[in-house]
């Protein structure tokens, strides 16, 4: 047995060292494409100089053998190295890296980065798949901007490294497991913020207000007026609760409406005493259980699409009104961007009222995933506010109910439009889409030239984000990109154009209940290597047709997989899993209705005339956008 000291294990060497398994008790892989991608970059971005290292922080392994350890903790960073260097085609043994009883996980990592493209696996651990994709998709767009990124990423990889601790022999395995996993957490960085902020109020009751509206803001999975208990729902918000009251136009103002009111923050702290001699109590305790069980249903009907420190940079940058430098929603050098707000009183004041507005416009503007009725084991899509309504059950007493922010068409183009971003963007250090529309809402808010006037609302909201993805569009110079160069957004945002316009313009037969999924893989109609039949690289058309724009598609990673290397026409075949994936993109269902009409056949000339059918959709659009902005 080797030293159980621990060691210090270079990444570039961890795989040809030792060998790995993944006991049966771990859960499967579950990392998501922003882990995978801020672990990209954080490797990137660290080392910049040869006396610079960086550290993947431990890996805790048991030993089962001479040179096997079975992964204790760790196994999620592990496979993400394992993937990484299969995709960079470093020398990594098949078995460096195995699953325990889990034969579907095992055979997924021997099928990732073959060279050959038979389809290996019938039906792969789609988690592994997806990581491995998200790894490629990463590189892919990184060596657009930089062509050397792949081969200077692979130098990098010698000077990070993971510290190897092996368990003492012996010891209970699954005790240690429990203990880890229950272990206390540290204080997370917008905890610091947090204390920061308060730390320069003046008074106690100001703090108390202070650390309520972080308290209520930080829950980003429910709407943040229904995190407030009942009586300060009342004094803080209109009487329909879906906005603060007018009078509350700053953080001492909101201090004063809170001390006005008949529970007063003085009141808050009682002795045992005062409680017991309280029958009001009982009632209060009573009304509280209550609307624990809204708020508990409500945390599980809805799910945010950024995460509170996420959402915590989204706010400083429109509330520190500066244009930012491409990186302000890169979660890298947290304290450093926000630190700012807690310069004086004021500062900090100012900070902590604006992420209370901007939480209660983020809960009525910015779409959500919900899951309720059929949607509740999948979710949808959702453009809803809060609203109160009375209870049915309960005479006088009130509960939250839910509707479209605008009308069904305004609202629908919205949700759809958001949706479209929002799968494109997939890390939330790329959705400035969001701060464009806080930002817009913060300050026409400020000057009330849409107050109340939520038609006008929803027509500037449409606007603005159909002016920013045709921007991306035209920015991404699609007419001159082929294969895999095409940016995701010229997909989605087309897609989007289908679905608005219809196709032919005007019939809508298309769109139907039609909805964005999550896809990030751009998929070969026509197949590179077909698995039987003609392959076309025979003369220059056949050669340019395959990587044109008019024989692609975005699809799932799942679906792309599903396809393999199958021909067009077994594409489209009338089967439920080619169905459900050809539903995936609206463009994809064009090109299977011109299959179907053309005797099940695709070729090069209508690959050609695919493509300049869509170009000239997405070049009319730039065009109208475009004069719109010369008559603004």
């Amino acid at each position: 047995m080797k030293s159980k000291e621990p060691c210090l294990i270079s990444i570039s060497e961890i795989f040809n060292k030792f060998k790995y398994e993944i006991p049966i008790y771990q859960r499967n892989f579950a990392w998501t494409d922003n882990q995978i991608e801020q672990l990209i970059d954080d490797i990137d971005s660290s080392i910049n100089n040869e006396n610079e290292y960086y550290f993947l922080g431990n890996l805790i392994v048991n030993a089962k053998s001479e040179n096997l350890y079975e992964v204790i903790d760790g196994q999620q960073r592990l496979t993400v190295l394992f993937l990484l260097k299969k995709y960079l085609k470093l020398e990594t043994p098949i078995d460096a890296l195995k699953f325990e009883a889990r034969t579907k996980s095992n055979s997924t990592l021997e099928f990732i980065g073959c060279d050959h493209k038979k389809q290996c696996v019938e039906s792969p651990a789609e988690e592994i798949l997806s990581g491995y994709n998200e790894i490629k998709r990463c590189f892919e767009d990184k060596l657009k901007h930089k062509k050397d990124f792949k081969l200077k990423f692979e130098e990098k990889l010698g000077k990070v490294f993971l510290i190897q601790i092996q368990v003492p022999k012996g010891i209970n395995l699954n005790h240690y497991f429990e203990i880890m996993n229950t272990r206390g957490e540290q204080l997370e960085l917008h905890e610091i913020v947090k204390n920061k902020l308060i730390s320069k109020l003046q008074n106690e009751v100001e703090r108390e207000v202070a650390a309520m509206i972080w308290e209520k803001c930080s829950d980003m999975n429910s709407y943040v007026q229904m995190n407030f208990d009942i009586n300060d729902r009342r004094n803080i918000f209109d009487k329909y609760w879906s906005s603060l009251k007018e009078e509350i136009n700053s953080f001492d103002s909101l201090v004063d409406s809170l001390n006005k009111s008949n529970t007063s923050w003085k009141s808050r702290k009682k002795s045992l005493r005062d409680i017991l001699i309280n029958i009001d109590k009982i009632y209060k305790e009573t009304a509280s259980i209550n609307e624990s069980n809204v708020k508990n249903e409500e945390n599980e009907r809805f799910e945010s699409i950024i995460s509170f420190p996420d959402f915590l940079l989204q706010v400083n940058l429109i509330v520190k009104n500066d244009a930012g430098d491409g990186s302000s929603l890169d979660d890298r050098h947290f304290i450093n961007k926000l630190q700012w707000t807690w310069d004086n009183t004021e500062t900090s004041k100012n900070f902590l009222f604006n992420l209370l507005r901007c939480r209660v416009f983020f809960d009525k503007y910015i779409l959500k995933r919900e899951f309720a009725k059929e949607y509740k084991e999948k979710g949808k899509w959702s453009l809803q506010r809060l609203q109160k309504s009375k209870s049915t059950r309960k005479k006088d007493s009130e509960k939250p109910s839910y509707v479209g922010t605008f009308s069904d068409e305004e609202n629908q183009k919205l949700r759809m439009l958001q949706s479209c971003l929002r799968i494109t963007y997939t890390s939330p250090k790329t959705m400035y889409w969001i701060n464009e529309v806080l930002s817009k809402l913060l300050n026409n808010e400020e000057t009330k030239q849409m107050a109340n006037d939520e038609e006008k609302i929803a027509k500037e909201l449409i606007s603005l984000l159909e002016k920013y993805c045709v921007e991306k569009v035209r920015e991404s110079d699609f007419e001159q990109k082929s294969g895999f160069n095409f940016e995701r957004i010229v997909f989605s945002y087309l897609d989007y154009l289908l679905y608005r316009d219809g196709y032919p313009k005007g019939d809508k037969k298309i769109s139907g209940n039609w909805q964005f999924q999550f896809r990030n893989s751009i998929e070969h109609f026509y197949p590179q290597n077909p698995a039987y039949g003609k392959k076309w690289n025979s003369n220059q058309q056949e050669k340019e047709a395959l990587n044109s724009f008019g024989n692609l598609a975005l699809i799932s990673v799942s679906g792309n997989s599903t396809f393999s290397n199958q021909p067009p026409q077994d594409k489209v075949a009338p089967i439920e899993k080619h169905k459900k994936i050809v539903e995936q993109s609206l463009k994809l269902q064009i090109m299977k209705k011109m299959v179907e009409e053309n005797n099940n056949e695709w070729t090069p000339k209508m690959v050609e005339t695919h493509k300049e059918e869509m170009f000239n959709i997405l070049k009319e659009e730039i065009l109208e956008k475009g004069a719109q902005n010369t008559e603004n």
